[in-house]
Parts: structure tokens; sequence; C-alpha cells
């Protein structure tokens, strides 16, 4: 005879189909974020998300396939973020403010970058000609390559998430400290400004 929580737990009914797939979603992002692509178990995922590991295979192929999910998802996201009649130093911290709310998308990306695990995007041309047009238009200035105005960005960004004892060494406070990202955000914004024309 079961036991009474196993009973509870067997009679329970079965999450719908779309809940389970966005759990599975919502922990392969912590795991990947955590352990990359190689170090993440299928096992894991299924069970921090409270379902059959069957079904990774069942909704996205297996774990390259929910990988490659996450990254379709984040490039979404991303389109969300990119409108080109932003001023640039608005463009860059609505990427700042996006990763504070969650880091998982920047450590996923320096798993990715760190072991070769391609991560289904290749460098954006079209950054590099948003911002060559902003340098055209006047907006930036043309002293620095568009490949370092996007290379700096991107790193000023991915600092407090990748380098968290630095941070707190050099600036004496936590990355996920509320006060520490608005200071952070001005602090980026005074920098980005220095790459007007």
């Amino acid at each position: 005879m079961n036991p009474p929580a196993r009973r509870r737990a067997a009679d329970a009914p079965a999450p719908a189909p779309e809940d389970s797939r966005s759990r599975l979603l919502e922990a392969a992002k912590d795991v990947f974020a955590e352990k990359g692509y190689a170090g993440a178990r299928v096992q894991e995922i299924a069970d921090r998300a409270g379902v059959n590991k069957q079904l990774i295979n069942y909704y996205f192929g297996g774990k390259s396939g929910i990988y490659a999910e996450l990254g379709r998802q984040w490039l979404t996201n991303e389109t969300e973020l990119q409108d080109p009649e932003l001023p640039y130093e608005e463009l860059v911290l609505g990427y700042l403010r996006t990763n504070f709310a969650d880091s998982r998308g920047i450590r996923l990306k320096a798993w990715s970058e760190l072991t070769g695990r391609p991560d289904d995007s290749e460098p954006n041309r079209e950054d590099l000609a948003d911002i060559e047009r902003r340098q055209a238009e006047g907006e930036l200035s043309d002293t620095i390559s568009p490949a370092m105005v996007m290379l700096l960005s991107q790193a000023l960004v991915m600092a407090p998430h990748l380098m968290p004892d630095t941070v707190r060494g050099i600036f004496g406070s936590d990355p996920a400290d509320p006060e520490f990202q608005r200071a952070y955000a001005e602090q980026l914004a005074r920098t980005l400004r220095l790459l007007r024309a």
C-alpha cells in the first residue's frame, strides 16, 4: 500500500502541457546558467521542473533542442530591446536593466563563450550596422570603431554579472543590491555619453 504522501502525489492532476513546457524552459535556464551546456544534465532539468525527463525529448528533441529554444527566446526578447529610434545610451541601459532583472542569459552566454559551445547566434551584423549608422548620423563619435563600441558596451553590461567578486572589491557593493544597480546604471550612462560625437 502506498504511503499517504505518495497517494496524494499520484492523485494530483498532471500539469498542463504548456505549463510543463514552460517549467522545463525555466529550469533549463537555471541549470544551463549554473553549469553550462556540458555540465547540464537532462535529469536535473526535469527534476527542477518537476516533470518526467522524457518530456524534454517530446517538446524539444533533447538537451540540444531545449538549449536552442532558450537561444530563440533570447533573440525574441532582444528584438524588443532593439529600437533603432532610441538613443544609443538608452538602448544599452535597456540591456543592463534586463540583465539586472534576470542574469541567467548573461551567465549562459558566458558559458557558451568559455566552452566554445555555439549558442546558435552569429555575431550580429545588424548591431554593427546600427552603430555605423549612428556614427554616420553624428550621434556617436567615429573615433572608435563600431566593433569596439559594441564590445565595450557588451562588456560593461555583463561585468556586474560575470565579475561579482571584482565588483564587490572595487565598488564595495554587491551587484544584487538595488542601490548599486542604480549607481552603476548612472555611471554606465555617463561612460556612454563619452562616445557621443
